[in-house]
């Protein structure tokens, strides 16, 4: 196994999601607000982290939000990933991170974010090893998901205006319905 400063890093930014079985592997994410959660099967040697803007559910879903920003469809897909990569569900531990309070006088969708993927992980029988959420400052997350070790950095000043400004990146814009009106 390689040593830490050696190891290879891979961002997950939000919306997505990264399942990985090398353990020179180190992913690593930048949260705010956002909740990250890194799940790994010891036994498979195969572990992933998601990274989500919004609780959400299936409802949000299905009324036309990106699917990619919310909780509900990146904890499914990554626990897909996993069980993909030979994981079983009976061996799979969390560790969930993030969900900072990151401007008070904003409603505090980090908690509601934590709250999220705590039941989440209750409702899919998914044992909970260890979890960071809530505080006033963004993190920096790097997560070794073979070993199952994560480590974070809390992020103040100038970091975690950058936090705060990648968390609230406005949605993309919908695309337009397509017409059969031509324009010359």
């Amino acid at each position: 196994m390689m040593t830490e400063a050696a190891g290879r890093r891979v961002h997950v930014i939000q919306g997505e999601f990264k399942v990985v079985s090398d353990p020179d592997i180190v992913l690593s994410t930048i949260l705010g607000s956002c909740v990250a959660a890194c799940m790994r099967d010891p036994v498979a040697g195969v572990g992933g982290m998601n990274h989500f803007l919004l609780p959400g559910s299936a409802a949000s879903v299905a009324e036309g939000g990106d699917a990619t920003r919310y909780g509900v469809h990146l904890m499914e897909l990554l626990i897909n990933g996993l069980l993909k990569q030979g994981a079983r569900r009976d061996r799979l531990e969390a560790k969930i991170f993030g969900g900072a309070r990151t401007i008070a006088r904003f409603s505090n969708v980090g908690e509601q974010n934590a709250a999220f993927a705590r039941q989440f992980l209750m409702d899919e029988g998914i044992r909970i090893v260890g979890e960071s959420t809530g505080g006033e400052h963004g993190r920096k997350l790097e997560y070794w998901p073979v070993i199952g070790r994560a480590r974070q950095y809390a992020l103040t000043g100038v970091e975690a205006q950058r936090a705060i400004q990648l968390d609230q990146r406005p949605a993309p814009a919908p695309k337009p319905a397509e017409s059969s009106i031509e324009f010359f």
